[in-house]
Parts: structure tokens; sequence; C-alpha cells
């Protein structure tokens, strides 16, 4: 079962956004779950990861405006993002890390950053 991004939108410079990730089933306890996103025309990076024992990685361009965490219990994952930047436009997606390089995605959720 897909993991499903949800929670953007459209949002000024400086400005912050929370994006959920919503899990089914019994996969989400024990496995790393990323945050990526997507432009146009351009690959979908990583931008921040989570390990099953709550370890937390970063892009740089990202570092100390975001932050990921995740809730076994409520088998969900979060993206903080403050201080927005227009280069942060994308659609966002989350997903295990083991899947990453399949072709099993969500449909992923847009943030825009435009004044």
């Amino acid at each position: 079962v897909q993991l499903q991004a949800f929670g953007g939108g459209l949002v000024q410079p400086g400005g912050s956004l929370r994006l959920s990730c919503s899990a089914s089933g019994s996969l989400f306890e024990i496995n790393d779950v990323g945050w990526y996103r997507q432009v146009p025309g351009k690959q979908r990076e990583l931008v921040a990861s989570i390990t099953n024992g709550a370890s937390t990685d970063y892009i740089d361009s990202v570092k100390g405006r975001f932050a990921i965490s995740r809730d076994n219990a409520k088998k969900m994952a979060y993206l903080q993002m403050n201080s927005l930047k227009p280069e942060d436009t994308a659609n966002y997606y989350c997903n295990y890390r083991f899947r990453e390089t399949t072709n099993d995605w969500g449909k992923g959720t847009q943030v825009t950053v435009s004044s």
C-alpha cells in the first residue's frame, strides 16, 4: 500500500507548512521513511529521511528550516517546513526508503512558495 502525502498549498516566502504522510499496514514501524520533492523536468530528490529509530538526515538546502518526524502509533510521518523559499516549490512525496528506486509512489502534494 502506498504512502499518501497531504497538506501542501500556496504559501508566501518566509512562511511555513506542515506536510503529513499516512500509512497503513504493518510496514511503517519497521521501515525508514523519506520525504522527496520533484519539479517538472527534474529528477525526484530526497529532501529528508527518518529511520525506524528516529534518526534524521536532510539535504543541505533545507537544514535548519525543515524538520522530519514520525508517530509510529498513528502510522504517520510529518515534514515541518519553515522559512520557505520559492525554490522549495515542488510536488512533495513520502515513501519508504526501500521503495525509492521503484515505481511505487503515491500522488504527492503540491507546495507552491510565491508572493
